[in-house]
């Protein structure tokens, strides 16, 4: 009786054609067949030069302390005009004689944005934001407050050194803003506060 054999090649390869991998070892029960456009796997071992030294540990603290320290921006307030605003102002403008002031307050509410950071006060107005006011603290010489309705919302008047008036209405957190304009100023932190007006 003939007997098949336990491993026989593969039909497309002829058995003196094909090419044993040099690392199976005869003991191997299925020695690798790689076809004739194979190319056996190779490793590179690279290794360093010993003039090449690895960083200092100093250098490394260096790196990490001098990223790890905040850049650029911190905002204090970004916002409009107060919401009580607009609300108290569509309420009075069913008459003629309030429709102006209306009409001003839906345009401050869609088309006013402050943002006041600890570099700067951005003053952005029109439909798409295209106007814009900057301004650094160093230019700042007096901030004034006026409170509206009951105090809930004021306008904030920033002086500057060359003698511009900048006026803000209808700012929420109209003290805390201007206590802070003052504090990065660096001026006295004493607000100049009329009484309360209408809207």
């Amino acid at each position: 009786m003939a007997t098949t054999p336990l491993f026989s090649p593969p039909p497309s390869i002829t058995t003196g054609a094909a090419l044993t991998h040099p690392t199976t070892t005869s003991l191997s029960l299925f020695p690798t067949v790689l076809t004739p456009h194979c190319r056996p796997i190779t490793r590179l071992h690279v290794s360093s030069s010993p003039t090449n030294k690895p960083p200092s540990t100093t250098t490394t603290t260096t790196t990490v302390s001098s990223t790890s320290k905040p850049a650029g921006e911190t905002v204090f307030f970004d916002g409009g005009a107060h919401y009580g605003d607009l609300l108290a102002n569509l309420l009075l403008g069913f008459t003629l004689l309030w429709l102006p002031l209306t009409l001003a307050a839906v345009s401050r509410a869609f088309n006013l944005r402050y943002r006041f950071t600890n570099l700067r006060v951005t003053v952005i107005s029109g439909l798409t934001g295209q106007d814009r006011s900057d301004f650094p603290y160093s230019a700042v010489k007096d901030v004034q407050v006026v409170p509206r309705f009951i105090g809930e919302w004021g306008d904030i008047v920033i002086t500057l050194k060359d003698g511009t008036k900048v006026d803000l209405r209808s700012v929420p957190k109209f003290r805390e803003i201007a206590k802070y304009c003052l504090a990065m100023a660096e001026k006295p932190a004493d607000l100049k506060e009329s009484g309360p007006k209408g809207f």
